[in-house]
């Protein structure tokens, strides 16, 4: 791939407002060489000769008339080099007006302010067109790179946080020699290390899912990828005692099957972990005209409601950026990965807290 830093300058030629008003000036010309040639034509017409008017006036010969016209014309043709000079320069001036503002936008951008915006007014044109999309490019950028900055920041924190806790391990571990369990120790730093390990793949799910590439997609029964998902948390919801109310009804969507399998698992493992001790989940699939719903309910502790519409953000929490004094350790990356897979699949998706606690959340599929 070329370095585009130290591609060189290009050489300057004619601007853009140069050419236009040569093009506007050799136009004119052109006309008024058409119009030269016709009026030359034209006097083909005329009778050679000496001839007279009654009262004895003589009239111009055909020769007086083109060396009127010849000279005139040349005048004429001078005459629309000038004017098509001029005036093409200015109206050039005025067309590409809007130009040097979307370059001005595109400049500051590419410095790194992608705080601004062409905002280019007026009817809508070819131009305009253009302003709209770098003006809907920077959107995207500035939302992006502001996305991955918060990312990576929190990212850094998350797996740091399970590194400094194995060596505040190892440390007491090696100031007391005598004291230590080793097998205490191993089984926490084993502990430690699986959430790390947790973690990171969960981000480069997320990564994975949140570049902007299409999928590759086919047609699916959602039903089966939910019942295989069930069947894997069911060890964990027997464990807790969670009783389960299961509705699934056959229903096609279109959709890559190794994200949709995640979508589901994610949803019944957070409806799981983030549940009290004998509580619920209800998992209910309804297929629709152009849609299919997943819809995952859980009981659980009340969520304020502003708190619930921030967990499909990375590294977000039900309490917030600690982790559960349950002792479920989390990232905070389960409802960001599923925000990340329904939009790959142009779905929508909505959490909201229950009133008495828990969580619901609804899923919606092309079908």
């Amino acid at each position: 791939m070329p370095d585009v830093t130290a591609r060189r300058p290009r050489p300057r030629g004619l601007s853009v407002r140069a050419r236009l008003a040569l093009s506007y000036a050799g136009f004119l010309v052109l006309a008024g060489i058409a119009l030269f040639a016709v009026g030359f034509f034209l006097l083909r017409y005329i009778p050679e000769g000496n001839l007279w008017l009654e009262d004895g006036t003589p009239i111009p010969t055909r020769a007086d008339l083109i060396d009127v016209f010849v000279k005139y014309a040349w005048w004429t043709l001078g005459g629309f080099v000038v004017f098509g000079l001029v005036g093409g320069w200015i109206l050039a001036g005025i067309v590409l007006r809007p130009l040097r503002r979307i370059t001005d936008a595109a400049a500051r951008a590419r410095d790194g302010n992608l705080g601004q915006r062409v905002a280019l007014p007026g009817a809508g044109d070819e131009l305009t067109d253009l302003a709209d999309t770098l003006d809907a490019m920077l959107d995207r950028v500035e939302h992006t790179l502001a996305e991955e900055r918060r990312f990576a920041a929190n990212a850094s924190h998350e797996l740091r946080t399970p590194h400094a806790i194995i060596r505040t391990m190892v440390e007491v571990a090696q100031a007391d020699p005598d004291g230590r369990d080793v097998d205490v120790l191993l089984q926490r730093i084993g502990t430690t290390n699986d959430r790390a390990i947790a973690t990171t793949e969960a981000l480069l799910a997320l990564a994975r899912v949140g570049r902007g590439d299409r999928v590759q997609t086919e047609s699916l029964d959602l039903s089966e990828l939910v019942s295989t998902a069930l069947a894997e948390v069911q060890a964990d919801a027997a464990a807790r005692s969670i009783r389960g109310q299961v509705s699934l009804v056959p229903a096609s969507v279109t959709g890559n099957r190794a994200l949709l399998a995640q979508l589901a698992g994610n949803l019944l493992h957070n409806a799981i972990v983030h549940n009290e001790v004998g509580g619920w989940v209800r998992v209910a699939v309804t297929p629709g005209g152009a849609w299919t719903a997943l819809v995952v309910e859980n009981s659980g502790a009340v969520i304020d409601g502003a708190l619930a519409a921030t967990l499909t953000e990375p590294f977000v929490r039900g309490a917030g950026r600690t982790r559960s004094d349950r002792g479920h350790q989390g990232a905070g990356l389960g409802l960001a990965i599923v925000a990340s897979i329904v939009r790959a699949h142009d779905g929508a998706l909505d959490v909201t807290a229950r009133d008495d606690g828990g969580l619901r959340v609804r899923v919606v599929l092309p079908r």
